[in-house]
């Protein structure tokens, strides 16, 4: 075999190379383009859906941010699919430099999101959240962020305090609330017509452990979310290495562009 014919074996399979990159490249940033435009449909339709149903998610603080959340990352999907496909077919050297750094840039804003969570741990652990109890939870003062947020997940995972009712002792809401014992989010409930009403909220209130949720939220909310909390940490490995995937992709047909 000459070296001429050698030359050209090796340009063809190059070239085969850079067309396998090509493809895989659009079907891959495809699915995200879809993935993003399904994305801002379902946060554009519950904005300006006239049946009601943005009524029911603007009471709820959480679900409203929520909405904007879907469709800020259904637009940065949106856009991401749509720099990747056209770069990928139209074999653009700007759009395939645009999409790299976009990519980049998401890539270093989750990892510097993942040393901030490593530097900051230990502000999820059980002491920090009961000195932050004890210092600014009021009990019933709902326009207070901090105490309505700890009475909805005290109500929600039926818990009480970080570690135990006992953490309401010599705290700001005992100050306030001198009559009570634990809050009303802490007595339990039960259904009856359909609707959830309190046992006996005196004797809660009082301190009567029969009538209160005795489990710490701490633990209520870890054993809730546990698998979420794997689940959610093996899909940000499986992300973060698609990410350099495609940028190795892309600057691999970047450099193959005549």
């Amino acid at each position: 075999m000459g070296q001429g014919e050698a030359s050209a074996q090796g340009t063809t399979m190059e070239g085969d190379c850079l067309s396998c990159i090509k493809y895989l490249m659009f079907v891959f940033n495809f699915f995200i383009f879809l993935g993003g435009s399904f994305l801002l449909g379902v946060g554009v339709w519950v904005l300006v859906d006239p049946t009601g149903f943005r009524e029911i998610v603007a009471a709820n603080p959480l679900l409203f941010t929520g909405v904007y959340i879907i469709l800020g990352m259904g637009a940065m999907l949106f856009l991401l699919g749509f720099l990747g496909c056209c770069g990928a077919i139209r074999e653009n050297k700007c759009l395939l430099l645009f999409f790299f750094m976009f990519i980049l840039l998401i890539f270093l804003a989750e990892l510097a999101a993942a040393i901030l969570a490593f530097i900051f741990r230990e502000h999820l652990t059980r002491e920090y959240f009961t000195k932050e109890l004890k210092r600014h939870y009021q009990g019933y003062n709902n326009t207070d962020v901090f105490t309505s947020t700890w009475n909805a997940i005290m109500t929600t995972f039926d818990c009480c305090g970080v570690n135990s009712p006992e953490d309401f002792k010599d705290s700001l809401f005992r100050l306030i609330n001198q009559n009570h014992v634990v809050p009303e989010a802490c007595c339990q409930r039960a259904s009856q017509t359909g609707e959830l009403v309190y046992i006996s909220q005196e004797q809660c209130l009082l301190g009567n452990m029969m009538f209160r949720n005795n489990k710490g939220c701490y633990s209520a909310v870890v054993d809730s979310f546990e698998l979420y909390i794997y689940v959610a940490g093996a899909l940000a490995i499986v992300v973060l290495t698609i990410e350099l995937f495609a940028m190795v992709f892309a600057m691999c047909l970047f450099r193959g562009i005549q």
